[in-house]
């Protein structure tokens, strides 16, 4: 998944309490609520009924950082935020222990992108395809925020019919324009998802031309919210109705809920989650002042903070890429970036991956510890070449999703050779361990090794090929049979 630059920028720390409107029984006050309350405040009135933790943690993520995003949205009132689903709906009596908890195990940390604060909405159910933030805030640059196909939602469908009078009383009741009677209404235009952004209303009284979200929020407040969940839906008339029928609930842009929750209890964790719903953004508490400096190769971009002492690495990652390049015959992709992180702190804040780990590859950008601390352990080299690997198989990669074991394995064996471990397919989880260093080197090796074993069955060059193919049905079988339990 290809991931936009990083660039991060000195911001002052984030305060401890936001200011929320609260509706009580005695009526409207405004309190300044402990930002860790707040989160978990959100997770009881979006998300109580997850039943994956992971998801929920991803849900705080999520809510922790769009309340500071979009912190003062009620400037003028007095407040920073409503407890309304306008901003974030909260109950402050049914905070669960467990969803205390979810706030608690990722306190503090938020999504950033380009340095900045990212903008992270969610919504109910995307109907298996998220909207692209364009399309509801045109003027928003998130270009995180595109539409695309979510193979874990749930695809919830639904069907309305409505009376054309009970509409147009609707339309009439929001200020809206409409024919005087309503005997069609066709879709005129749609987004890049497919949900309706323009309706023709027609009828015998003329026509008129409306925008599907105010059509849809007119219908909701005078006929309930769960008449038109969503502006994913088709539109016919039958007996004298106007029937809509359609999938999700929501407006679709961000983070999926039920999509999200599906991939908890799948096995995937947080941050998978986000990096799914929000990609190009990074996690982390705080986005610390760094002045890169960019280095440019024939095609090779390297941003760095130490230009005198890392030229030399961009060199030697021009060496590798036309090494593997002559060596699998793929074409080297058409621009790399390699990131060099001044110090450990930045680049576990920006990758989220522990120390142990030298580097962390998102499509055609590496993310590299400092130069000087792989140097010194003697794996500098070997950590941009295998890297490098990553980024030529996420070029080639075709439409079927390869297990992660064959990825390590073939980058570790295009860097290393066939390795010396014992050869067999590790289990997905051991690849992902991230507090037990052993066990991850030990599945790394293995992965190396089997594919070293594949090359020597079937040749070098149909293990390159089945990048881009698909493994082959044995092999894909063998694949089956050990895969991981689900990772906690």
């Amino acid at each position: 998944m290809k991931r936009a630059w990083l660039f991060l920028a000195a911001l002052p720390l984030v305060a401890q309490n936001v200011k929320v409107q609260i509706r009580t029984g005695a009526g409207v006050e405004v309190a300044a609520l402990p930002l860790e309350q707040y989160v978990a405040a959100v997770l009881a009135g979006e998300s109580s009924v997850f039943q994956s933790d992971e998801a929920l943690k991803a849900m705080a993520v999520a809510a922790r950082t769009y309340a500071l995003r979009m912190r003062g949205r009620h400037a003028k009132d007095g407040f920073d935020l409503c407890d309304t689903t306008h901003c974030q709906r909260i109950e402050l009596e049914n905070i669960a222990p467990r969803l205390r908890a979810a706030a608690g195990e990722t306190d503090g940390e938020l999504l950033w992108y380009r340095g900045r604060l990212a903008f992270t909405p969610y919504t109910r159910n995307c109907g298996g395809r998220t909207e692209d933030a364009a399309a509801l805030w045109p003027d928003l640059a998130a270009p995180y925020l595109k539409s695309r196909d979510d193979p874990y939602c749930a695809r919830s469908a639904w069907q309305w019919s409505g009376d054309p009078r009970r509409i147009l009383r609707a339309l009439g009741e929001s200020g809206l324009r409409a024919p005087e009677g309503l005997d069609a209404v066709a879709i005129a235009r749609r987004t890049a998802s497919g949900r309706a952004a323009i309706l023709d209303l027609e009828g015998a009284g003329g026509s008129a031309r409306i925008s599907a979200d105010s059509f849809r929020f007119a219908v909701g407040r005078r006929l309930g919210w769960n008449t038109l969940p969503s502006d994913r839906y088709r539109v016919g008339e039958a007996n004298g109705r106007i029937v809509f029928e359609g999938e999700g609930s929501g407006h679709g842009v961000g983070l999926c809920q039920d999509g999200a929750e599906r991939m908890g209890l799948d096995g995937r964790n947080y941050r998978e989650i986000l990096a799914f719903y929000y990609p190009g953004t990074v996690a982390g508490v705080t986005a610390r002042g760094i002045s890169w400096r960019q280095l440019r190769g024939e095609s090779i971009a390297m941003f760095t903070t130490e230009p005198d002492s890392d030229r030399r690495v961009l060199a030697a990652a021009e060496r590798m890429e036309q090494r593997i390049s002559e060596r699998t015959q793929w074409p080297a992709p058409r621009q790399i970036e390699l990131r060099v992180y001044p110090d450990l702190d930045t680049f576990r804040n920006a990758t989220g991956e522990p120390g142990w780990v030298a580097a962390y590859t998102t499509g055609d950008t590496i993310h590299l510890q400092p130069v000087r601390v792989l140097r010194a352990k003697g794996t500098l080299e070997r950590t941009v070449e295998h890297e490098m690997a990553h980024v030529f198989i996420e070029s080639q990669a075709g439409p079927a999703r390869l297990p992660l074991w064959f990825e390590e394995g073939l980058a570790s064996y295009l860097e290393g050779g066939a390795g010396g471990g014992a050869a067999r397919i590790p289990g997905e989880a051991d690849l992902r361990e991230t507090s037990d260093p052993a066990r991850a080197r030990r599945a790394y090796a293995q992965a190396q090794a089997e594919v070293g074993w594949l090359a020597r069955r079937y040749g070098e060059a149909a293990v390159f090929d089945w990048v881009k193919r698909g493994l082959p049905a044995e092999v894909a079988s063998a694949s089956a049979s050990h895969a991981a339990p689900k990772s906690k």
